[in-house]
């Protein structure tokens, strides 16, 4: 009798207390397998990763998919509209000012390539210090890039001349730093080393995914009424009389607005489904993130998520965080956690020691960050000749170009392959498609055996073997005369072969420099810091890469040597593969602070 009145003394102080209803629950939970004051069984970590070594890690193994997948969209934005844009630039550029020569247009197109990182390379670092302080964050960094991307592509999309072109991709990278603070997020949700294959490998594929779709789109849609005349033309159902106005007087609009609803709608899930992952602003309240559950909820028809909701009234309720997955829950740390007692207090922010700027700068991190800015630099400069390149005028014997010029040896001959936007998408979506199927089949399968570091040495070899060959599309026989685009089975075939051998290359050297990158970090604090620091080098790189390239493919151009760019790519390859046996893989924590302990 006594025994049942004291429980239902207990009881109703709980019920009058939603926080100790919830505690109550959660000791219910806890000791289904656990007596009171007992503490949690003691796991031989060394025993569990023997155990686990050997072991391929799956895409289905990977936690957090949810939050991955806005990430691989957001990713998905940057090749969707470079990509797109690579499939007319040419045409765009000569559009501006048709009586400028091919050497011209393709220096213009290499400043065009790189206005954009080279912005990115002036603020990628501010980006990276206002993700990792209080005030910033994440989320609100991946925001402003989209939107600020968003808004500049179709400036561009709009202009009438180069310079406003210029201006507006200088914006673009400006206000976009997202590359770095993805990276850091995916480093954040994805800490154990055995999971970053795979998670990193997720930016590098859908870039190809990216490929694939950005350069068909921009093939497609580039000129609507010269394309589609049935259609948008003058006397057409949609054009009227003289054709749609705005199509005509703004023939690459088109393209850069589809891109432009793709980036907005990425923002949207940013704002209403990405969680923050700065370890100090997971307790901020998030509005957005809130508004997208209720909406889910009513779109799915009131259907309740498992497992336990935030209490009312109470924003930073550890609650909140909860999750059905125990391989997701924070690892217990203090003396209440490992013993399974719960505190009354409500959770605070974490504060974390932040390594100081001057400390950054390890041996490690400097060689890490010279090969990483090596590698964007011919991989960047590589997407912007190719472009060129295939658009460029073949060589016509009837009217040579530079006059009087004669094909002549294995370095003596010029000349493009004179293809149209649609094709030039044909082309780029072969570099997607070989990427994906390869990053999806084999990278998985090889880099588990080879690891991160050996993967790296061994794929920046075959970039100089690329770079020196694609010229040599020019000489392959076509089934058309020129000045007529080039055709045939065995052109199509070199181009694959071409692409076959860089995409492998990178296909294996780019997520490996990801987490080489990751992993050279001397402090977690800084970590967002580190990935500013590789998209500033990167951006540096490929600044001056394109601009370096497309003024010396010009320069081929007039001098009748069409391989000199690609062969200045291949010297940077054969610099950059020298310089990987230097770089080692860190553990992201070299320094300890005071109070720490490995």
């Amino acid at each position: 009798s006594s025994d049942s009145s004291n429980r239902s003394s207990t009881d109703e102080k709980i019920d009058a207390n939603p926080r100790g209803r919830w505690q109550n629950e959660q000791a219910l939970l806890l000791n289904t397998s656990l007596q009171s004051g007992t503490t949690l069984p003691c796991i031989d970590e060394d025993e569990q990763a023997r155990l686990e070594k050997g072991k391929p890690v799956s895409w289905r193994s990977l936690p957090r998919k949810d939050q991955l997948l806005i990430l691989a969209l957001t990713r998905l934005s940057e090749p969707l509209t470079q990509t797109s844009l690579g499939a007319y630039l040419f045409y765009q550029l000569k559009s501006f000012d048709p009586s400028l020569s091919d050497a011209a247009i393709a220096s213009q197109a290499g400043i065009i390539q790189a206005a954009f990182p080279g912005s990115q390379f002036l603020t990628a670092m501010l980006w990276g210090r206002i993700a990792d302080s209080e005030w910033g964050g994440r989320k609100r960094v991946l925001f402003v890039g989209l939107l600020g991307t968003a808004f500049s592509i179709i400036g561009f999309g709009f202009s009438r001349s180069f310079t406003s072109a210029v201006i507006f991709r200088c914006l673009g990278g400006a206000l976009n730093g997202n590359i770095g603070v993805m990276r850091t997020m995916i480093a954040e949700i994805i800490k154990e080393k055995k999971y970053q294959s795979r998670a990193f490998l997720i930016l590098p594929m859908t870039f190809n995914i990216g490929v694939i779709i950005g350069p068909v789109l921009g093939g497609l849609l580039a000129d609507p009424v010269g394309s589609y005349p049935s259609l948008f033309g003058p006397g057409s159902p949609l054009g009227g009389k003289n054709g749609v106005y705005w199509m005509t007087r703004w023939p690459y609009a088109l393209p850069n607005l589809m891109s432009a609803v793709f980036l907005v709608t990425s923002a949207c899930a940013v704002v209403f489904s990405l969680e923050e992952t700065h370890e100090t602003l997971q307790q901020r309240p998030d509005y957005g993130l809130r508004f997208g559950k209720w909406l889910r909820r009513k779109l799915c028809g009131g259907a309740r998520s498992h497992g336990y909701n935030a209490l009312p009234g109470d924003d930073n309720f550890v609650t909140e965080r909860l999750s059905t997955d125990l391989e997701l829950q924070p690892t217990p740390t203090t003396a209440a956690s490992r013993t399974g007692q719960l505190s009354d207090k409500p959770a605070s922010p974490i504060r974390r020691r932040k390594l100081p700027f001057n400390r950054i700068w390890t041996r490690n991190v400097i060689i890490t960050l010279i090969s990483h800015g090596l590698l964007a630099m011919h991989v960047g400069t590589f997407n912007s000749i190719w472009y060129i390149y295939l658009s460029t005028p073949r060589f016509d014997p009837a009217h040579p170009d530079p006059p009087n010029h004669v094909q002549r040896g294995p370095i003596h001959f010029t000349g493009g392959l004179s293809l149209p936007p649609p094709r030039i998408g044909l082309a780029l979506a072969i570099l997607g498609f070989i990427g994906i199927t390869m990053q999806l089949l084999l990278y998985p399968r090889l880099s588990h055996r080879l690891g991160t570091t050996l993967s790296y040495r061994l794929s920046i070899l075959l970039f100089p073997v690329a770079y020196t060959l694609s010229p040599y599309l020019s000489l392959i026989p076509s089934s058309t005369k020129a000045p007529h685009p080039v055709s045939g089975v065995l052109v199509w075939a070199g181009i694959a072969g071409i692409l076959f051998i860089q995409v492998l290359a990178r296909t294996f050297a780019l997520p490996a420099a990801t987490i080489l990158v990751n992993n050279c970090c001397p402090h977690p604090s800084v970590l967002g810091t580190v990935h500013g620091l590789g998209q500033s080098v990167s951006s540096a790189t490929r600044t001056v890469g394109p601009i370096l390239g497309g003024w010396i493919f010009g320069r081929g151009l007039k001098l009748g040597v069409v391989g000199m760019a690609w062969w200045f790519l291949a010297g940077i390859a054969v610099i950059g593969s020298i310089a990987g046996p230097f770089v080692k893989e860190g553990d992201g924590h070299e320094i300890l602070l005071e109070g720490e302990e490995k």
